[in-house]
């Protein structure tokens, strides 16, 4: 596979499918994590545990990668989210509600492994539109 299909197929099977055990065949040991001009390191203990967080608020939860880009070593996915909101997350209390994010994730591979992930979940515009926040 190259790295289009590495990043699509993490996203829909292996996240999608809480393959939490194959997450080191497709993320590199010194993994880290772009928050705007910041970089934290993670590696793979830090990327599995990401994903175990998101499964505690949102148990079914799916990915759908709807478009990529590619530029190099980078791929940038655009893709819905699937899951029932089951978890407390930010101090709001479990809705019940199955919600539907869009969002982007940029990652960089250097042999065939996530290296560098960044992006972003349109998280605040799905909890508006679902009236789990309201507006002051």
């Amino acid at each position: 596979m190259n790295n289009q299909e590495i990043a699509k197929y993490f996203y829909e099977h292996i996240t999608s499918n809480n393959l939490i055990d194959e997450v080191p065949e497709y993320v590199s040991d010194n993994c880290v994590v772009r928050v705007g001009e910041n970089i934290v390191p993670i590696g793979i203990e830090g990327m599995k545990q990401h994903l175990i967080d998101v499964r505690k608020t949102y148990p079914d939860l799916t990915m759908k990668v709807i478009r990529q880009f590619v530029d190099g070593d980078t791929v940038i996915s655009e893709f819905v989210m699937v899951g029932t909101h089951l978890g407390e997350w930010l101090g709001m209390k479990p809705t019940g509600r199955k919600l539907r994010m869009t969002g982007v994730d940029i990652d960089r591979f250097v042999d065939g492994k996530i290296v560098e992930h960044g992006g972003a979940v349109n998280t605040f515009e799905t909890l508006f539109e679902a009236g789990i926040i309201k507006p002051a």
